[in-house]
């Protein structure tokens, strides 16, 4: 019984770090447009976006009923299973973080249970039947949606925009992106907190500490709110650039048709009860709301790199939160083993993502391509050679050979410096 006490405590902090690192994963989901085209501020943005997760996480639990008694069969799942499906979310939460990728935390925290699920009590633990009506096809559905809703809103506000001053339209939607924006964080709070609610429940049912049907305690409702709000505070920076400066370049009417159409998505989804990816809803806005102005455009390469995270989530997530649980299964040297190699790969990350600092400063800054300066870029610069002495006197010599435009002088090294 104390074994079960502790294991119990160990899974209820660990889904509250899973929480806070939802928190600054999903972020640039509600503040990225807006930090983008400068209707607020950064810092004053996420603070904004933190408290109305915390307020969103009050207003419903559908969700969180989903999540601890839909996706999986209570009966047979111990709290092993729990934090093993929590170590693969937060681990893939963490590596899509550091290469600046929006993905899904809530598909991460599934593909956990899911994984951690089948390699306990094998596939007749999952409900496939609510994977696919309230996990798979929302997936699907969400960013083409959302994404088709925020083109065709963007296309309308412009032409509703047509004989308004420039000046004063943009100051008027960069308001209505402001609240907009609000109603994200809102959305966000009522979904994604809920599943970390949700999470909580199973494990304390599956301890015996709950009946099997229970709502989510208060203490759980109130936990989870602050991680998420503490989280979004922190601000994931490497996101936000991505979506507000990755996929395309938004102006403010663009930033408010993608966030309206992201939040009516997402609250309706939490009506329903749909474990909906605030991700999806909102990276498919942003490029429905990039292609709904005459000459926009959306960087695919940036995209492509998105969905194929997309795709691995699930899979990743389950495969790490799998072995796991195979791991902590041996008893109390198992989930300290696990518990090791948590901490371990969660300092490593962040140390490593110490090496290029994304902050509040610099979110908008971009590379000369218009891409955003990122894990990958770096890597790129840091394997390709320096030119040698010959290669650059050559370029000298043949820089001199060059006439300089009527009018003009040619430099030599030393006026140059």
């Amino acid at each position: 019984m104390e074994h079960i006490t502790l294991l119990l405590a160990i899974v209820v902090v660990t889904a509250l770090v899973f929480d806070f690192t939802n928190g600054f994963h999903d972020t640039a989901n509600a503040m990225a447009t807006t930090i983008s085209t400068g209707a607020m501020k950064p810092k004053t943005a996420v603070a904004m976006s933190a408290v109305l997760n915390l307020v969103g996480a009050f207003l419903s639990v559908e969700v969180a009923k989903t999540i601890s008694s839909g996706l999986v069969n209570e009966e047979g799942i111990q709290p092993e299973v729990i934090f093993a499906a929590l170590v693969g979310a937060i681990l893939w939460n963490l590596l899509t973080w550091l290469v600046g990728l929006p993905s899904s935390s809530s598909h991460a925290l599934m593909g956990g249970l899911i994984g951690a699920t089948i390699a306990s009590v094998g596939i007749s633990g999952v409900n496939g039947g609510v994977v696919v009506t309230k996990v798979l096809i929302p997936a699907i559905a969400a960013p083409l949606v959302a994404g088709l809703a925020a083109m065709l809103a963007a296309r309308l506000t412009y032409k509703a925009g047509a004989n308004i001053d420039e000046k004063t339209g943009r100051k008027g939607y960069r308001a209505g992106q402001i609240t907009s924006a609000g109603l994200v964080s809102l959305a966000h709070g009522t979904n994604d907190a809920q599943k970390t609610m949700g999470i909580i429940t199973l494990a304390l049912v599956a301890a015996g500490a709950l009946a099997p049907g229970s709502n989510p305690p208060v203490w759980v409702i109130v936990s989870a709110g602050v991680a998420i709000a503490l989280g979004t505070y922190l601000g994931g920076w490497r996101i936000i650039r991505t979506m507000g400066k990755g996929l395309t370049d938004l102006q403010p009417q663009q930033g408010f048709a993608a966030q309206t159409s992201a939040a009516a998505v997402i609250l309706a989804s939490s009506n329903l009860g749909f474990s909906l990816s605030t991700t999806h809803s909102c990276s498919g806005a942003v490029m429905g709301a990039g292609l709904g102005r005459k000459g926009g455009v959306v960087r695919w390469s940036t995209a492509t790199r998105m969905f194929v995270a997309w795709g691995l989530t699930l899979p990743a997530a389950g495969l790490v939160a799998a072995v796991s649980e195979l791991v902590t299964r041996q008893g109390d040297w198992g989930v300290a083993a696990v518990v090791v190699f948590l901490i371990a790969s969660c300092a490593a990350i962040w140390f490593i993502s110490r090496r290029q600092v994304v902050d509040h400063t610099n979110v908008n800054d971009v590379d000369a391509d218009g891409e955003p300066a990122g894990v990958v870029t770096t890597a790129m610069a840091a394997v390709t050679p320096p030119p040698t002495a010959a290669v650059a006197a050559a370029s000298d010599d043949l820089k001199a050979t060059i006439p300089a435009p009527a009018g003009e002088t040619t430099a030599t090294p030393a006026a140059t410096v």
